[in-house]
């Protein structure tokens, strides 16, 4: 069984490398190259997957990995520029598929109980555009 929670963070990047020349990551990231850094209203998706409790009928306590994603991801994320503030975005390029793999890395180890376990991660940095990320399994 899957079950998916939704989060919402605000947060602002820049997409660039710095052994990259100015045309160079222009040409390789856009506009989100542009050293001042523009922002994203995020939603992520965490999925886990797990077998019901037979006594509770739930594979985890959903308020529990409610707190666990504000906790581990929102409060660190929202309303921070990335780059600047929340590790490892100081020598990491933020990109969506980036981010994906840090809030993997944050929450795996919250929820890999005997009865639930993190199955995916989905973040949306625009409405069109998502990254899902599976760990070591994809």
């Amino acid at each position: 069984m899957l079950i998916t929670r939704k989060a919402e963070f605000s947060a602002s990047h820049i997409c660039r490398n710095p052994r990259l020349s100015e045309a160079e990551n222009r040409a390789l990231f856009g506009a989100a190259a542009n050293p001042h850094g523009h922002g994203h209203n995020y939603v992520l998706e965490v999925t886990v997957e797990g077998t019901p409790d037979p006594v509770t009928g739930m594979v985890l306590d959903l308020k529990a990995l409610k707190d666990t994603l504000n906790r581990e991801v929102v409060e660190i994320y929202d309303h921070r520029f990335l780059n600047r503030e929340v590790a490892p975005f100081d020598h990491v390029i933020p990109t969506p598929e980036n981010i994906a793999i840090d809030i993997w890395n944050r929450l795996q180890p919250h929820l890999s109980g005997p009865r639930g376990r993190l199955h995916g991660v989905r973040i949306y940095e625009t409405p069109d555009l998502y990254v899902d990320y599976f760990g070591d399994a994809a």
